[in-house]
């Protein structure tokens, strides 16, 4: 990969930036990098209207009557020649309650027996790392978390679920995750949280973002509930 990246134009608003082939925290690093860069560095003012990481890539949506491709690509090649890639590579740490097992994490029994644990031993590897935030994405406010103990690595179902409840935290692959909102899916489901991740309603403002990282917190069913209440009266 020619200077560590790649340009590729997306129509003719937007440049795909290829930041790497794989998916890893030092990637994701350096996407959160050149992110931060440009949201500090350029704005709407001087036609930079959206930056969307991904795994392995940053897109950015320009306004091609403020801003032309080779100039957006010039801004691009200086903010990768400053070097300092853990500008802005560490967000926040925001704690996620789940209540595991039973009614809330139907396949938690699966994945303990796939792994030849028992079922509060997966509970308590889940709950014993934090999760950084590669990216948000299938659904809105769909995190994909990084960092997975390869011990839970599971296979999603063959067939996917028609409805998960939103709030579900599931494990696919060598990933984890949350549902925010009742959508189809094919993760092992382990447990659910009470928290109201998206809610269009109120402008869909989300918790987190893409760079942060999550540490999931065990709790029961009685605090399951409770913690449901309270956001279903706000």
């Amino acid at each position: 990969m020619a200077e560590g990246f790649v340009l590729k134009a997306v129509g003719d608003q937007a440049i795909l930036v290829g930041l790497g082939d794989s998916i890893s925290e030092d990637t994701s690093r350096r996407v959160m990098s050149l992110n931060a860069k440009v949201r500090m560095t350029v704005w709407e003012e001087n036609g930079i209207l959206e930056t969307v990481p991904a795994f392995n890539s940053l897109l950015i949506r320009y306004n091609p009557l403020v801003i032309g491709y080779s100039s957006v690509c010039h801004l691009i090649r200086s903010f990768m020649k400053q070097g300092g890639q853990d500008t802005g590579t560490d967000g926040r740490l925001v704690e996620i309650p789940v209540c595991y097992g039973g009614e809330y994490g139907g396949d938690l029994a699966f994945v303990a027996n796939h792994a030849g644990l028992l079922e509060q031993e997966v509970v308590d590897i889940h709950c014993g790392r934090d999760y950084r935030i590669y990216m948000l994405g299938f659904l809105p406010g769909f995190p994909y978390l990084g960092g997975l103990d390869e011990r839970l690595f599971t296979p999603r179902l063959p067939t996917p679920r028609v409805c998960i409840p939103a709030g579900s935290v599931g494990i696919g692959g060598e990933q984890t995750g949350i549902y925010p909102l009742d959508s189809p899916g094919g993760w092992r489901l382990i447990g659910r949280t009470p928290l109201k991740l998206f809610d269009p309603r109120k402008g869909g403002e989300l918790p987190y973002a893409a760079g942060d990282s999550i540490r999931f917190i065990p709790i029961g069913e009685e605090e399951f509930k409770a913690v449901q209440l309270q956001q279903e009266t706000r």
